[in-house]
This record gives structure tokens, C-alpha cells and sequence, in this order.
């Protein structure tokens, strides 16, 4: 059997329950599929603060970049909110992706059936949808240079830099070309060409790229309708690439079109590093109660098993496990609404049901 390390950071809140369930089932899924995980956890955001001083050691960070692979589950917190600015958990959290060099967030929007009618659009309209967005996460307007305020006679000024290169754009246009080659073949590029400059080389790099994926179909799209279509015609998208800030509106839109932040997993890569974790905040209001929500950590260790470990098909078998206990009604309190023929459950009986539908379902040929 293959054996493969990853780093485990539970963080704070609700992030150790959470986490804990999505270890459980990565460990029996892969084992499956002739994987042996071998798993080593450190402290990270504020539990870290509280006893080293800092919100990441030294120690993890090498450890991180040594194993390539990392599961996250959420960081922060009140408590720690009057920490200086570089002790607070984010500060981690900034520092790791950084240190890991990932550069593509895939941020997975899945609606499904049986939770169509949590959205607050039409369940028609966004039943069936299934995109991927890949958004550019280490350049752009949020990392340009020159950034800075200033003052011109007396009326201030600040000014951001949008600056993208070709080889920037091209490596995350890559990711997109390459996980559309596992969906459904398309990637739509969306970017703000009839305005910006830094656009029109966005546009220029993705076309260039794109000879070298003649089995993919690639279209473009301004942003502003871009915001529209992902309202009016969500099904059209499969894969989707952009830049940071644009993608950081378009993801976060998109994420509403699933009626809950607790089912919104996410994946960052750079290179041979992978950083996963669920979309959702710590929640330490009900951490510690047993109640929490563990299907987006869930999700995102079968982002983990697709991208890093390179296990489709025990990726497939954790969404598949996801996808059964929905059908069967079970609802976390996020989830729940009292409608006909679901159950409220707590985290244990998630986990509970997951590990057996992972032990106990055919193995895909």
C-alpha cells in the first residue's frame, strides 16, 4: 500500500470537529484505493497564539512546505480580535499561503437537488448547476505595487495598482485547462478587455494558452455580465477563470447560489502544494456543542484526494457519500428548516453515516 503524508491544522472553533470527521473519512476512502495516510497536526491560528505566542510556528510552516499537502479546517475568533495585526489567526493563514505558493483558489459551487429550494432563487433556475471557479489568488490589484494614499493640494488620493504578467496568468489559466479536461471540457475566462489594460493581456495569455488545450472549449466573458449570467443562467458554466479581485466578487456570489456557506469547500494550489479547507468561519459561538456542519471540510478533503493525491475515483466516492446523506434527509442545524421527511442530526451522526456509506458501498471499478 502507498503511503502519503499531509499536514493537518484544525485551527480554532468549530475547526478540530470539523476537521476531525473529514480525517476520518480521507483515511478510510483513500485506504481504499491503496493509500495509506499518515497524518501529523500542529496548532494554527489563534489555539497556536495561546500557546507559542504566535499564530504559526516556524515548525509548521517547514512541515508544510515539506509534505506539499494541508488541511485547514477554520481560523479566529473574538477573543483574539485585539491582537496586533500580525498575531492575529488571519495573519496565519496569510503567512501559509504565501509560504506554500498557491496561486489558484478553486472554489467548487454545487447545487444540490435536494437542496435546491434553500437558495433564495428559483430552484429551476439553479438546480443542476456545477462550476468551478478558478481565481487567480497571489496577484492583481491586491498585491501591486506602487499602493498608497496620498494628498494633492489638499484633496486625498489613493491609489491600487492592477498588474498582472503574462506567466502570471498563464500558470493559473493552466489549473482551469487542466481540471476542465476532468468536468465537462470548458473554461470561460472572464476578465474587463474593453477597459483595462492589465485585462487585455489577461485576455491575450489565456488565448495564447489555450493552443495547447485543443480539447477544451474556451469563451470569454466581461465581468459585469459575467454577474448576471451567474444569476440568470448559472448551468451554463463549468470552469471559470479570473482574476483576484474579480474573482473574489463572482465566488463569493456564486457561493449564495447554494443556500448555505457550511456546504462550500475550496482548494488552494500552487505548483505540487495543496491547501484545502471549507469556505465557513470558525464559529465559536457553537463550537464545542456537537452541532456543527462538517460536509464542507468533508468536501474539501475530496479536493484533497483529486488534485493532490490524485484519486478521482475516491474523490467521487466522498462527494457520493455527501450527496447520500442529503437524499436521506439528514440536516445540521444550518441546514435544517422542518420541511417533510428531513432529521436534524449533530456532527457524530454526519460522520457516523459518511464513514459507513465510505466502508460499506462498491468501490468503483
Amino acid at each position: 500500500m502507498k503511503k502519503t503524508k499531509i499536514v493537518v491544522l484544525p485551527g480554532d472553533g468549530i475547526g478540530p470537529e470539523v476537521t476531525a470527521v473529514a480525517v476520518d473519512v480521507l483515511k478510510t476512502v483513500c485506504s481504499q484505493f491503496g493509500t495509506e495516510l499518515s497524518v501529523k497536526e500542529f496548532p494554527f491560528g489563534g489555539t497556536c497564539y495561546e500557546q507559542y505566542g504566535t499564530p504559526v510556528t516556524e515548525e509548521t510552516l517547514e512541515e508544510c512546505k515539506k509534505t506539499k499537502v494541508v488541511l485547514l479546517g477554520a481560523v479566529g475568533g473574538p477573543k483574539w480580535d485585539d491582537l496586533n495585526a500580525d498575531q492575529r489567526p488571519e495573519a496565519a493563514l496569510l503567512k501559509l499561503r504565501k509560504e506554500l505558493g498557491v496561486y489558484a483558489n478553486l472554489r467548487p459551487i454545487t447545487v444540490y437537488p435536494v437542496l435546491a429550494g434553500s437558495s433564495t432563487l428559483k430552484p429551476e433556475v439553479i438546480k443542476g448547476t456545477d462550476i468551478l471557479i478558478v481565481r487567480e489568488l497571489t496577484g492583481g490589484i491586491y498585491f501591486g505595487r506602487p499602493r498608497f494614499t496620498s494628498d494633492d493640494n489638499g484633496d486625498p488620493f489613493a491609489v491600487d495598482t492592477m498588474k498582472y504578467s503574462r506567466s502570471e496568468v498563464q500558470r493559473v489559466s493552466k489549473v482551469a485547462f487542466e481540471v476542465a479536461r476532468l468536468r465537462n471540457g470548458k473554461v470561460c475566462s472572464v476578465d474587463k478587455a474593453n477597459v483595462l489594460e492589465s485585462s487585455r493581456m489577461w485576455r491575450k495569455s489565456v488565448v495564447e494558452l489555450a493552443e495547447d488545450y485543443p480539447d477544451v472549449e474556451l469563451s470569454h466573458m466581461l465581468v459585469d455580465n459575467c454577474t448576471m449570467q451567474i444569476i440568470r443562467d448559472p448551468k451554463q458554466f463549468d470552469v471559470m477563470v479570473t482574476g483576484n479581485m474579480f474573482g473574489d466578487i463572482l465566488s463569493d456570489a456564486a457561493s449564495m447560489l447554494t443556500g448555505s456557506l457550511g456546504m462550500l469547500p475550496s482548494a488552494s494550489i500552487g505548483g505540487d502544494n495543496g491547501l484545502y479547507e471549507p469556505v465557513h468561519g470558525s464559529a465559536p459561538d457553537i463550537a464545542g456543542q456537537g452541532v456543527a456542519n462538517p460536509l464542507a471540510a468533508v468536501a474539501s478533503a475530496a479536493l484533497l484526494c483529486r488534485y493532490s493525491l490524485k484519486l478521482e475515483e475516491a474523490a467521487k466516492k466522498i462527494e457520493e457519500a455527501i450527496q447520500s446523506l442529503l437524499s436521506e434527509g439528514m440536516r445540521t442545524a444550518d441546514l435544517y428548516t422542518h420541511e417533510p421527511g428531513t432529521k436534524l442530526v449533530n456532527t457524530d451522526e454526519v460522520a457516523d453515516y459518511l464513514i459507513n456509506f465510505v466502508q460499506t458501498s462498491k468501490v468503483p471499478a
